[in-house]
C-alpha cells in the first residue's frame, strides 16, 4: 500500500510479542515448579518439536514422532493443572464448610468442571466458558488453558512439506481443536537466512520451496492465533497497520486511534485491502462504488482499509 500512495511513511503496527525461550518440558518435570513458572507467564504457548533426523544432534526419544511428543507435552500440562485444581478445591471445600459464600460456590463448580475435563485427557482450553468464567481463572494461569502453537523442526530436505505438514504427520485431529495451531519451519534454514537480505532472501528461500521465511509464518500464526487482525488507515503522511482483537466494532476500533475519533464517530467508509491494491487509489474505489458506509456496530475484518468520518 505504500507503493500505492507514493511517498507515504510506513508505520508498523503496535502490536508486539516477545517470544521467550525456555527449556523443552519432558517426561516427568510437570511439577518442577520453576520450570513451569515461565510457562505460566505467558499468553500463549510455542512448542517446537522435532520433525528431522540427525544422529549428530541428541534426543530423548528413540525416534522422531511429532504426534507423539505434542501428546506428551499436553499431558505434562495437564498432569500440572490437575494439581493446583485438586488443592484448590480441597480448600474451597473447607471454607465453605464454614461458611455459605456464593462467590466461593460459583468458583467450586467451576474447578469440579475444569477437574473432570483434565481427568479426560482434555486441555481446558477446549471448554467452553464465559466472560466471567475466564476471569475466575485467569489467577491460576492454567497451562492447558492457554492457546499453543506446536512448530515442527523440519529438515532442509523438508521445504515442500511445510504446507502440508497436517497431512505429512497425522496432524489433522490436533490442528483442529479450540486455540491450537500447527505449522512448521527450517531451522537450519532460518539460520542461514538471517544473514540474508532482500531478493537474496527470496532466492534463498525458493531454492528451498519456501514462500516466505518461517520466522513470518510463525509471527502470522500466532496473530491468528490469539484472535487479533488488522486494519489499516491511509492518509497523506502515513499509512499505518492497527492491531486489534476479531470482533471488534468500527465505533471500538476508531477509539484505537483516538478517542476524539470514537467520541465523535459518524460513520466509516471501508475497503478491503486487496481491491484498494487493484484498484490502485480510493478515489478508483469510490467510483467504482466498491467503498462501502459502515456504521458504528459493523464488525471489523481483517484487511480492511478504514477512513473513519466524525465530528471532531
Amino acid at each position: 500500500m505504500a507503493n500505492i500512495f507514493g511517498g507515504l511513511i510506513i508505520i508498523k503496527t503496535h502490536w508486539r510479542r516477545e517470544y521467550l525461550d525456555v527449556a523443552g518440558l519432558v517426561k516427568g518435570e510437570s511439577k518442577d515448579a520453576t520450570q513451569l513458572g515461565n510457562l505460566r507467564n505467558g499468553d500463549t504457548l510455542v512448542h517446537v518439536v522435532r520433525a528431522f533426523a540427525d544422529e549428530s544432534i541428541s534426543y530423548a526419544e528413540r525416534n522422531i514422532d511429532p504426534k507423539r511428543d505434542i501428546a506428551n507435552l499436553e499431558l505434562e500440562l495437564l498432569v500440572s493443572d490437575l494439581s493446583i485444581i485438586e488443592k484448590r478445591l480441597e480448600r474451597l471445600e473447607k471454607d465453605l464448610k464454614k461458611q455459605r459464600n456464593t462467590v466461593l460456590e460459583k468458583e467450586l463448580e467451576l474447578l469440579k468442571r475444569c477437574k473432570l475435563c483434565v481427568e479426560e485427557e482434555k486441555p481446558i482450553r477446549g471448554l467452553e466458558l464465559d466472560d466471567d468464567e475466564r476471569k475466575l481463572l485467569r489467577g491460576f494461569m492454567f497451562l492447558s488453558e492457554k492457546p499453543i502453537l506446536h512448530v515442527l523442526n523440519l529438515s532442509d530436505s523438508d521445504g515442500d512439506k511445510v504446507d502440508q505438514i497436517n497431512s505429512a504427520f497425522q496432524l489433522d485431529e490436533i490442528s483442529s481443536q479450540p486455540n491450537v495451531g500447527v505449522t512448521a519451519v527450517c531451522g537450519k534454514v532460518e539460520a542461514e537466512l538471517v544473514e540474508l537480505s532482500g531478493q537474496d532472501a527470496e532466492l534463498f528461500l525458493a531454492d528451498y520451496g519456501l514462500k516466505e521465511s518461517g520466522l513470518n509464518r510463525l509471527i502470522r500464526v500466532t496473530y491468528h492465533l490469539l484472535g487479533l487482525i488488522s486494519f489499516f488507515t491511509v492518509g497523506e503522511d502515513e499509512c499505518r497497520a492497527w492491531t486489534i482483537k476479531q470482533g471488534t466494532t468500527a465505533l471500538k476500533a476508531a477509539g484505537v486511534i483516538h478517542s476524539d475519533i470514537e467520541r465523535c464517530f459518524i460513520r466509516a467508509e471501508v475497503v478491503a485491502c486487496d481491491k484498494l491494491l487493484e484498484l490502485k487509489s480510493l478515489t478508483a474505489g469510490r467510483d467504482k462504488g466498491l467503498l462501502r458506509m459502515e456504521g458504528k456496530g459493523y464488525l471489523v475484518q481483517d484487511g480492511d482499509v478504514i477512513n473513519f468520518r466524525h465530528s471532531g
